[in-house]
């Protein structure tokens, strides 16, 4: 199983780069930038990695990013998690970034978006890992500052593959960005969605319905809603699932309980995704691991779930093809 898993070509669709922020690199560039962290050390760091729920991981993701900088950070940041994509055989990652952390401290919206190219460029043309890179919208904030930071993107349209939201999903349904993401729409970016992690099984409906949303991230509370279950099915609508994640922010209280291989089994297109993996405990390898050794999923299974992200991604069919292919062969 270990071979398998290492040589099982993966697809990651749901990523957040400021997630991927380990507390070596949190320390470093705290010092290289003279930001003093709340934190002795790097075994400080990881022990308040203890998460009761979403909320108290965001209080410190948010903590974390402002060692967040300069244009350099970024490239380091994003090199950093894709020289894990190639240690994983992750040939295909689409990363959310969110510009109103960093635009909230004085970074210029062009910052991040620099930083995270360069470095998606280099791995294309070192290892020909491909790439799409989605700009997040954080839920907690208004429409209308969500609106503003939109507008800045429209400047750099053609380095924006799609629009997102996140950030605290209790309080902040779909329905508060409804002209915020018809207005993304309009501009031609395709649109995906937290909904269903902690919000109830109403708010994957409303990404669907008011959004226009073409994936949802996480969707884990579509089994709450046997008819929900049964369009996401019908319409294959992609459900971006976060094992561990899901597990360390307790969504569920431990993998065991874990519902993905239900999902699968019941037509739906989920994927496994590593969401923040230096806040929750592993990259992609990491993830398919645990649903192998804890929930027992068959090589079948690991391999439906990387030819589902296949389906999901937003690559054209000539490149979707030929990673099917590559999927097929490892087995």
């Amino acid at each position: 199983m270990e071979i398998f898993l290492a040589e099982l070509p993966k697809i990651e669709l749901h990523l957040h780069i400021e997630g991927t922020l380990e507390p070596e690199m949190m320390f470093a560039l705290a010092q290289r930038n003279g930001i003093t962290l709340p934190y002795a050390d790097v075994e400080a760091v990881r022990a308040a990695y203890q998460f009761a729920n979403l909320q108290s991981f965001l209080d410190l993701y948010y903590q974390g990013a402002a060692v967040l900088c300069t244009e350099q950070d970024f490239y380091d940041l994003t090199w950093a998690y894709l020289q894990r994509c190639q240690q994983d055989n992750v040939v295909h990652t689409e990363i959310f970034f969110d510009p109103q952390t960093h635009t909230a401290r004085g970074v210029d919206f062009a910052v991040p978006l620099q930083g995270i190219r360069r470095a998606l460029a280099e791995a294309e043309r070192q290892w020909g890992i491909t790439s799409r890179l989605i700009m997040c919208i954080l839920r907690h904030l208004s429409e209308d500052e969500g609106l503003a930071i939109l507008e800045q993107a429209v400047d750099y349209r053609d380095e924006i593959d799609g629009i997102g939201l996140d950030s605290a999903e209790v309080g902040n349904p779909p329905s508060k960005f409804v002209r915020l993401f018809q207005r993304a729409r309009e501009l031609g970016w395709p649109c995906v969605a937290h909904a269903g992690e902690e919000g109830p099984a109403s708010y994957i409906w409303d990404a669907l319905d008011l959004l226009k949303v073409v994936r949802i991230d996480h969707g884990v509370r579509c089994v709450d809603d046997p008819l929900l279950m049964a369009r996401l099915a019908s319409e294959r609508v992609p459900l971006t699932v976060c094992p561990l994640s899901n597990t360390r922010l307790k969504v569920f209280e431990q993998m065991a309980d874990h519902t993905i291989l239900d999902l699968l089994d019941r037509g739906l297109c989920v994927t496994v995704n590593s969401d923040d993996p230096a806040y929750f405990g592993g990259y992609m390898t990491a993830n398919f691991r645990a649903l192998a050794t804890e929930l027992h999923a068959s090589r079948e299974q690991l391999r439906m779930l990387s030819l589902n992200a296949v389906e999901a991604c937003w690559l054209d069919e000539r490149q979707k093809k030929a990673l099917r292919e590559r999927i097929l062969a490892c087995l």
